[in-house]
């Protein structure tokens, strides 16, 4: 398990999971007991628990999963082969921070203080970078934190269309405050969470990083179908299995290069 120790990755953490819990509070308390009836009410609530819990599942992965460190060599990195190694490598790269020599396409993360695999960027919300093993658990982090704020939205506007006959006006008060809390917060993460979204996609299907495009200019464009750039992410099998939150059947490209990796003095 990966645990980045960065005071803002953590109050990040704290607030992510205080406004999901805000959110199953107001929807389960105020929403549906005052504008549905017992069985579409207990309907709605194991299905907005299921999207919280495949919520929850994606994000904990994303956060304390290995985003693709690349691994440390287990000898010292002669640095007197640097400029011949260039030619042996080809794209790789030496980093001088963590004294290794890192695959196409990788980056050091100064918070991570490690090199990752493919590294795209550090997202202080799951208090980790998201690199190449843990990219897919991010996208649906991403998906589900959609998914739930437009259903939040639409039950705030049900209960405002229905609102509740037999509810005091301090009842009816009450419920109006936290349902437009949950509203703004809802509207604010929603739009976000689409924008990172779709960056990242655009990310995957040009076939660059983020750091890598910024490095290219946007010169690197890939001829691979979109599907296999979205299964090189999610793995093989159904795209609808793509949405759940589990470990897939790939093997993350790891460049297990010991050439390069390790080097005596």
């Amino acid at each position: 398990m990966v645990f980045v120790r960065d005071p803002c990755g953590i109050i990040c953490l704290i607030v992510t999971y205080g406004a999901i819990i805000y959110a199953d509070y107001v929807v389960i308390y105020w929403i549906i007991p005052a504008t549905m009836p017992l069985s579409i009410g207990a309907f709605n609530v194991a299905l907005y628990n299921t999207v919280i819990f495949l919520l929850g599942m994606s994000h904990w992965r994303a956060a304390f999963s290995d985003p693709g460190f690349v691994p440390l060599p287990t000898k010292r990195l002669d640095f007197s082969d640097l400029h011949s190694g260039a030619d042996q490598g080809g794209e790789w790269t030496l980093c001088t921070l963590c004294e290794i020599y890192r695959p196409p396409r990788a980056h050091h993360c100064t918070t991570c203080q490690r090199c990752i695999c493919r590294a795209d960027h550090h997202c202080p919300c799951i208090n980790n970078c998201v690199g190449e093993c843990n990219q897919k658990y991010f996208l649906q982090f991403l998906f589900y934190v959609g998914i739930l704020c437009l259903y939040s939205v639409t039950l705030v506007l049900v209960s405002w269309i229905f609102p509740c006959a037999g509810c005091s006006k301090s009842l009816l008060e009450s419920q109006l405050m936290h349902t437009i809390v949950l509203l703004m917060e809802s509207t604010l993460f929603g739009l976000f969470v689409t924008l990172v979204m779709l960056d990242q996609l655009s990310v995957i299907l040009y076939d660059e990083t983020v750091l890598a495009a910024r490095e290219q200019n946007g010169a690197y464009w890939s001829k691979r179908r979109r599907y296999q750039l979205l299964a090189q992410v999610f793995g093989p099998g159904h795209p609808m299995l793509w949405l759940l939150p589990r470990a897939s059947l790939k093997d993350a490209t790891r460049y297990h290069d010991a050439a390069l990796l390790n080097h005596e003095v």
